[in-house]
């Protein structure tokens, strides 16, 4: 980056840091709720443990500037429809 200003270079910088933050932040976020998801279907006993987890990476990341917190409630309300789903499938068989 070729840029002239110091206070652009600064900003940069910043940038750089969030950005990695924020995508160590996501990754940990859907690595919880695909365990959340994976837990439903195989029908584990900790189930509301492992998915109040995931719904409370998804609220940090909306509490920062990581998720907007229509986002962050759009993916808890899929999550937990997701979830009810595979309970009740595992729950007709």
């Amino acid at each position: 980056m070729a840029l002239r200003h110091k206070s652009a270079q600064k900003r940069h910088r910043q940038s750089l840091k969030r950005r990695l933050r924020n995508r160590s932040i996501k990754s940990t976020m859907r690595t919880h709720v695909k365990k959340a998801i994976e837990g439903a279907q195989a029908g584990v006993e900790n189930l509301a443990v492992v998915h109040s987890k995931a719904e409370s990476l998804i609220d940090k990341a909306a509490k920062g500037s990581t998720l907007h917190k229509r986002t962050a409630a759009r993916k808890k309300s899929r999550l937990a429809k997701r979830i009810n789903r595979e309970t009740a499938a595992l729950a007709v068989k």
